[in-house]
C-alpha cells in the first residue's frame, strides 16, 4: 500500500476519536455558543494555556523563533522555526534541499534524510496552513497549505512559512538554509 495512503488511514482513526471525545465533553453552555470543529477547540485549549503570552500559530509551541531562508521553486519566501527540540535537530540537517509532492489535497511532502529528535514534544496541535511540521512515525516532512484535520501526537509544527497557500500548494521543490 502507498506510505500516503497509509498514512491518511491510520491518521483517520484519531481524528475520529478526538472529534467524538468533544463532542461527547460539550456541556449546555456550549450548546447556545457557535459551532466549534475539533482544531478551534484545541486551539482554544492552547490559548487558555498560554493567555499570558498569546503567540500566532507559527509559535504555538514557544514565543521565541528562529529565522530560516527557505526558497520554493526558487522564489524565496519568509519562514521561522519554533525552538522545540525537534525543531532544533531539523535545523542541523541545513542546508537541505528536497522534492515536494502533495499529500491528500492538504499538504507538500518529502521525506527527510533521518528521523527527527521527538523527545520533549509540545502538546499536540492541528496544523494550520502555512505550517512547517514533522511526521515523526514516517519521518517526513509537511508543508501544509490547508489547515489539518485535527490535533495528532505523530505530527509536530516545527514552523511557519509566510506564503501564500495557492504558491505552497503548487510547489514541487524546497530549499532550506539557516539565516545569515
Amino acid at each position: 500500500m502507498n506510505p500516503a495512503v497509509r498514512r491518511r488511514l491510520v491518521g483517520a482513526a484519531p481524528a475520529a476519536a478526538l472529534l467524538l471525545a468533544v463532542t461527547a465533553c460539550s456541556s449546555d453552555a456550549q450548546d447556545n455558543a457557535p459551532a466549534a470543529t475539533p482544531s478551534a477547540a484545541a486551539s482554544a485549549e492552547q490559548q487558555d494555556a498560554t493567555a499570558s503570552t498569546p503567540s500566532p500559530p507559527s509559535q504555538r509551541s514557544t514565543s521565541m523563533n528562529q529565522k530560516v531562508r527557505v526558497t520554493l521553486d526558487g522564489r524565496p519566501v519568509d519562514a521561522t522555526l519554533n525552538t522545540s527540540p525537534a525543531a532544533r535537530d531539523f535545523a542541523k540537517l541545513f542546508p537541505l534541499t528536497l522534492d515536494l509532492e502533495d499529500f491528500h489535497s492538504t499538504e507538500r511532502i518529502a521525506d527527510l534524510p533521518r528521523k527527527l529528535d521527538t523527545s520533549g514534544a509540545p502538546k499536540p496541535t492541528a496544523a494550520k496552513a502555512g505550517d512547517i511540521a514533522y511526521y515523526a512515525p514516517w519521518g517526513n516532512l509537511a508543508l501544509f497549505y490547508k489547515d489539518g484535520s485535527a490535533p495528532s501526537t505523530d505530527l509536530l509544527v516545527l514552523g511557519h512559512l509566510d506564503v501564500s497557500a495557492d504558491q505552497l500548494g503548487r510547489a514541487t521543490h524546497i530549499t532550506i538554509e539557516a539565516a545569515s
